[in-house]
């Protein structure tokens, strides 16, 4: 069965009970249908003094095409500790339409361990990310129409791009204002995809709707002649963007296959974005649960570091476990094993394998100061010498290490997981940053480089250079940087798995997010909209004759 076939055989508890059973009163929902609801401002400004839970956060190795199950195992733990006579919440992000359609798939678990409805979620859900495409273009209009209509704030150089939520190469580099109007200036512009827009990630970093104005209004459109940053806030653009993403501010629940509250808002990806989901969520799960599951996107390296370099650092949120992600199968992947014999038993391969774990589990320890853990999302031909050479290769670390299979048995197959992670949070840790916020910006890209890809060095184009130099100029030294990378390597090249040979980092470009309050480096040949493959998944999703979607993975 497919895991939107399985979702469909459990019969879902009314999204009021599911509240009503975390202390969330019909009158504090705004129904969304009967499994969806969004959260009232008024009950979250009620739970603002109440005592935080306690933060665990979920990362992974670097990602494989055969998938590591990293949101899976998140649905799974919290779904255990739920079992184990514990409160947990889940807070997670929304899935984008591009993974859907394209390569990866949907982002809401597999097997018994879901959130649910899994096709409602994969797709239009409550219309969030919709609510952020149409924010980011309505920004993209009044700075095309404010320069048709004479240009008063003098622009040279625009720099915002519209976007949209689908995996499209062909809108990399368009050119506009094509119609021959008077007035109108044709130039070059390009879409990137809505999840990487900064209306994504300022959505995400706002505290509430006041925050998400005033950063709105800092956005950075363009540039004057001057050389001079043209904010949003000078087109009067915040009040219109903030009335098109107030209810969607609002936090969504839905639930899992266990019937456990689950908290699903904001999705930026991480290898081009910052990857967490939305502080406004997280800050309220930890209102309502002891224990709050949350993942960051991608590897430890792209999710994790951002969580803890531009999410804690804004917050003030410190995760007391932090737990990493990996199948033998992706182990033997990064040992150099092709994707068709990652289930044969290679000993020598998964030694390999093991040191881009190993290399994950240094930075959560020694370069973020979190505890970490190791959850092996277990299949059932996984080889027992297999197993046993990972356990010694971590206890040598003495690093925890458990077997889950929540795939197959939900919240079940991932208690001894629940159990070592509820010991661990028992421990203290103090959370480290890479890099000091008077860092100038190069130096904090280097320090990320080198401390947590175990990059030689980094190579800067003098377009870099020439940016970097321009935005410490006008002040925003400060700012933490938010690293565009590839997720499959701790290398800026998708293919150096290994990585067993020295490296530089080479960036391209640096890009002021003003609004986010932080620094895009794009590193290697990364794009910030991404392209279809071959084959997208979209070729089987349809409709069938009940009129459900089938054919979501």
């Amino acid at each position: 069965m497919t895991d939107l076939e399985i979702s469909r055989t459990i019969q879902l508890d009314k999204i009021v009970d599911v509240a009503k059973k975390n202390g969330i009163t019909e009158d504090d929902l705004e129904l969304f249908g009967k499994y969806k609801a969004k959260i009232s401002n008024e009950f979250i400004k009620k739970k603002e003094k109440e005592k935080d839970g306690k933060l665990i956060l979920v990362t992974a190795i670097n990602p494989t095409p055969l998938g590591e199950g990293k949101t899976t195992i998140a649905i799974g733990l919290s779904d255990a500790i739920n079992k184990i006579g514990k409160k947990s919440i889940l807070a997670l992000r929304e899935p984008s339409l591009g993974p859907v359609f394209g390569l990866k798939g949907g982002a809401t678990g597999g097997g018994l361990a879901q959130i649910a409805p899994m096709d409602d979620i994969n797709l239009h859900f409550t219309g969030d990310i919709h609510a952020i495409t149409s924010a980011n273009n309505l920004l993209a209009a009044l700075i095309d129409n404010h320069i048709f209509f004479g240009n008063k704030l003098g622009f040279k150089k625009v720099i915002w791009k519209r976007c949209l939520d689908l995996n499209d190469r062909a809108l990399r580099e368009v050119e506009i204002g094509l119609s021959g109007e008077k007035n109108m200036k044709p130039r070059k512009d390009g879409f990137d995809i809505s999840v990487a827009s900064e209306i994504m990630a300022i959505f995400c970093l706002s505290e509430n709707i006041k925050d998400l104005e005033r950063r709105l209004g800092n956005i950075v459109c363009g540039y004057n002649d001057l050389d001079e940053p043209i904010f949003a806030k000078q087109l009067k653009a915040e009040g219109p963007l903030t009335a098109i993403l107030k209810d969607a501010l609002k936090p969504n629940i839905v639930q899992t296959l266990e019937h456990n509250l689950a908290i699903v808002h904001g999705g930026p990806f991480a290898n081009i974005a910052h990857g967490c989901n939305s502080v406004i969520a997280t800050k309220l799960a930890l209102k309502l649960g002891d224990y709050v599951v949350t993942e960051a996107g991608f590897g430890a390296d792209l999710g994790a570091e951002k969580f803890v370099n531009i999410k804690c650092r804004k917050t003030g949120l410190n995760p007391s476990v932090c737990v990493c992600v990996a199948t033998l199968k992706a182990l033997k992947y990064h040992g150099g094993v092709g994707k068709d014999k990652c289930t044969e038993e290679n000993l020598e391969a998964l030694e390999l394998g093991i040191e881009n774990l190993i290399k994950h589990i240094k930075n959560i320890k020694e370069v973020f100061g979190l505890t970490p853990i190791v959850a092996i999302n277990k299949y059932k031909n996984d080889s027992e010498k297999e197993i046993e050479l990972l356990e010694e290769k971590l206890n040598i670390l003495s690093i925890p290490l458990s077997l889950a299979d929540v795939w197959g048995e939900g919240g079940n197959g991932a208690i001894d997981l629940a159990n070592k992670v509820i010991k661990l949070c028992e421990e203290k840790n103090s959370i480290k940053f890479v890099y000091d916020d008077n860092d100038n910006i190069k130096t904090k890209i280097e320090k990320v480089a080198k401390n947590v890809y175990g990059a030689k060095g980094v190579e800067f184009s003098e377009e870099a250079i020439e940016s970097i130099n321009k935005i410490e100029k006008l002040g925003y030294k400060k700012y933490p940087v938010c690293i565009a990378k590839t997720q499959y390597s701790f290398s800026d090249d998708p293919k150096n798995l290994l990585c067993n040979n020295p490296f530089n980092i080479h960036v391209s470009e640096v890009i002021l997010k003003n609004g986010s309050e932080f620094v895009v480096a794009k590193t290697g040949k990364i794009h910030t909209m991404p392209g279809l493959p071959k084959v997208p998944a979209a070729e089987n999703i349809s409709v069938n004759e009940n009129e459900e979607i089938i054919g979501i993975f």
